[in-house]
């Protein structure tokens, strides 16, 4: 069995979330870097990555890794890589995406181009060819530079993990669902506890989290772009392991989740996104202030994404909204809070000052996960916890 590298991107500051998932689906960590994650496996493991991990971004496999300061040293270091072992003689190739960082080649354009004609050039060589009309299936490239090392990697995902497939209506300023699924690993929260999103917006937290209710792997209803490699990973790979993700499942479960939102637009959106997830039945989605949160059971979990207030008059509203969010929350018995937000002057609004705070990269947005954690519920008591 060979092994390669596989690297897994993901959310700047969740990375041990992600190496916890890696580790559950029996893969080896080689390294955990800012933003990714690289493992050992084999092609199988490509199909499991994709279809099972929730907080990872895509699936690479790491071609390979070479130091680069001129455009020569980044041609003969592409030129030097075995192409031939991933891409066909019909395959469309081209460099997605280059990144580059702290590095003295940065401009994103010349490093795509070079490393095209270099891979050209390689294939040429190795299939006694001069030019390829690259009909057949689809080998985009990510590229990364930091400090002059060149990592390359062949993108098996095609269209980003964090879209599963079910939200097709979405609220202003969602969450994505990678990030929503990496924020409830965060805390304690399992299926057999309570959780309410009082700001679900498009549903994305409640739906996550009825997901990991029901076992539902991630991808489990989506298609991936490596599907279309036949010569390099089988087809009978894929549909093992998505046989294998449709045993698991078992969406018959007792759940207690629940998403309220203000607007009666988005809760409608909410609840259609759940049914195309197939977790409608799991979900009660209401339309509600946060002012009028109360639940009548003990140790709760609130998990949450509130407005940030990015425009100015959206900002002049977040002390009565934030205060409100503290009022609502102090109603609720033994519960535990988990927001995340840009707000800076949230805990003073909320009234409390969270027990951990985690600074977390929503893209290019720097927010903080405020984490108010209650007590632990008493042993051998109910799954959730009545009075």
């Amino acid at each position: 069995m060979k092994y390669i590298e596989l690297i897994a991107p993901c959310h700047f500051g969740l990375e041990a979330v992600l190496k916890r998932e890696i580790l559950d689906l029996g893969y080896e960590i080689s390294s955990v870097e800012d933003g990714k994650v690289t493992f050992l496996g084999d092609m199988e493991a490509i199909c499991y990555a994709n279809v099972f991990l929730r907080s990872a971004e895509r699936i690479l496999i790491k071609v390979g890794s070479f130091r680069a300061v001129t455009f020569d040293e980044l041609f003969e270091g592409t030129k030097a890589l075995a192409w031939e072992e991933y891409i066909p003689e019909n395959g469309k190739f081209w460099v997605a995406k280059a990144t580059s960082i702290k590095s003295r080649l940065f401009s994103p354009s010349d490093i795509q181009s070079i490393m095209k004609k270099a891979m050209v050039e390689r294939l040429k060589a190795k299939y006694g060819r001069s030019w390829f009309e690259e009909n057949g299936a689809s080998f985009p490239l990510r590229v990364t530079l930091m400090k002059d090392i060149v990592t390359v990697g062949l993108d098996t995902t095609g269209i980003s993990l964090h879209k599963r497939g079910y939200r097709v209506m979405t609220a202003k300023a969602p969450i994505t669902e990678t990030l929503a699924s990496a924020l409830i690993m965060l805390t304690p929260w399992h299926g057999g506890r309570i959780l309410v999103d009082p700001f679900c917006g498009s549903g994305t937290f409640p739906i996550e989290a009825a997901m990991m209710a029901a076992n539902m792997a991630p991808g489990m209803k989506r298609s991936f772009l490596s599907q279309q490699w036949d010569g390099l990973i089988p087809r009978r790979l894929w549909d093992g392991v998505f046989e294998d993700a449709k045993d698991r499942c078992d969406t018959n479960i007792d759940t207690d989740i629940q998403g309220y939102d203000i607007d009666g637009d988005v809760v409608k959106a909410a609840r259609e996104n759940a049914r195309r997830a197939g977790v409608d039945h799991l979900i009660h989605f209401q339309q509600r202030p946060v002012s009028e949160l109360r639940h009548p059971k003990k140790y709760g979990f609130i998990i949450t994404n509130p407005p940030y207030g990015e425009r100015i008059e959206e900002k002049e509203a977040l002390p009565q909204l934030y205060t409100q969010i503290g009022e609502a929350f102090g109603r609720l018995d033994s519960w535990s809070e988990y927001l995340i937000t840009s707000y800076d002057q949230a805990e003073q609004y909320i009234g409390r000052k969270a027990d951990k705070n985690r600074k977390i990269y929503n893209g290019m947005l720097k927010t903080y996960f405020y984490q108010f954690i209650g007590p632990k519920p008493p042993a051998r008591r109910d799954s959730r916890y009545e009075e």
